[in-house]
């Protein structure tokens, strides 16, 4: 589902900065898989590179057997937006909205009908537990329940690959717990491939494979 081949990013500015050194990996369709690593060694620079958020230096990737590199900008959002979501340490939800509003917006985005695509959001809240919130807008909300409508926003097209970041990092470890739950919960009834970037050894441990980051260099992935 997800393969990187010498995958090397480089930053250019008083001085060059390698922030990922030729780095091969293969995640399988339907893994569930952490990634950790001190600060600076390349963790989000990686997920930002497999979500297509950035481009490689040198390398290629392909994601779900299709060359990052060899489709247009245009082919390259709708991969954004069709087969990847992202879950953000920080909600990143648009304050105006209501929950099952922002849910609904990358429906709304594609195209979907008003009602079709409300009628996916609240089924997702359904699914995250948040079925009573629909109304609510994300400051009336805890720091777990914001988190909840952002995974309920990130599956809004049910994408074959998710991708989050810190998604514990900024919620208090019974509510980081929960999340975790869901996530897992999520990863069974789906079948997704999922990517965490965690700073937290009890969230990589409940995945399925662990991926040690070092000065932009894989240096462990251990399989459980």
């Amino acid at each position: 589902m997800i393969q990187l081949d010498n995958v090397t990013k480089e930053f250019d500015g008083k001085r060059k900065v390698v922030a990922l050194d030729a780095v091969t990996l293969h995640i399988p369709k339907g893994e569930m898989v952490s990634m950790i690593g001190p600060s600076g060694s390349g963790k989000s620079t990686l997920l930002n590179l497999i979500g297509g958020l950035d481009k490689p230096s040198r390398g290629e990737i392909r994601i779900d057997g299709q060359q990052m590199s060899a489709v247009s900008d245009d082919d390259l959002t709708r991969m954004r937006r069709d087969k990847i979501g992202f879950i953000f340490q920080f909600f990143n939800l648009l304050p105006t909205l209501s929950c099952l509003e922002n849910v609904a917006l990358p429906l709304h985005l594609r195209g979907w009908s008003r009602k079709k695509a409300e009628e996916r959001g609240r089924e997702l809240l359904d699914l995250v537990q948040l079925g009573k919130r629909v109304e609510h807008l994300p400051e009336e909300l805890s720091g777990g329940e914001r988190q909840r409508v952002a995974i309920a926003r990130a599956l809004s097209v049910y994408p074959p690959i998710l991708l989050a970041d810190e998604p514990t990092g900024n919620l208090d470890s019974s509510t980081g717990a929960d999340i975790l739950k869901l996530i897992n919960d999520l990863h069974q009834r789906l079948e997704a491939t999922i990517l965490i970037v965690t700073h937290d050894m009890g969230v990589a441990e409940s995945c399925q494979r662990t991926i040690r980051l070092r000065d932009g260099k894989v240096v462990e992935d251990i399989r459980r």
